[in-house]
């Protein structure tokens, strides 16, 4: 089970992917974030945790990361991967971004439901917050 969204912002993807960088600063254009936090730096490999708006803290892995063009984050539920990816590209000086969310295991069709339902509601907010973030803040 998947959801993807995507938006043009008129950055430089170096831009966008610094937003991606401050994981403490997520929650300032995420509004689906309440608080996030990364122990060391912003590489593969790392961990930290994330605080939805609505729900408990989870601890999330930061399974790949690559400076400028992508970083993924999975977090586990029982019986379930539940995985976001972040995708960068630039096109004449503008970056498009892609979110995604994915569900694998056992319960990924109870939890793509349950939870997935809500998070594909709060993308597209996701998105424009990111975006706003991007081509207004200095």
């Amino acid at each position: 089970m998947q959801f993807e969204e995507q938006v043009v912002i008129a950055a430089p993807v170096e831009k966008v992917f610094s937003l991606y960088a401050d994981v403490k600063g997520w929650s300032s254009w995420d509004p689906d974030v309440k608080a996030s936090s990364i122990a060391g730096e912003f590489v593969s490999g790392a961990v930290g945790t994330l605080q939805p708006s609505s729900g408990p803290k989870t601890k999330i892995a930061f399974t790949e990361v690559v400076t400028n063009r992508l970083f993924t984050v999975e977090s586990k539920l029982p019986l379930c991967v539940m995985r976001f990816e972040h995708e960068l590209s630039s096109h004449s000086g503008e970056t498009k971004a892609v979110h995604r969310i994915a569900f694998e295991g056992l319960l990924s069709p109870l939890f793509g439901l349950l939870i997935g339902s809500q998070i594909k509601k709060g993308l597209p907010h996701t998105l424009q917050g990111l975006k706003c973030a991007a081509e207004y803040q200095s």
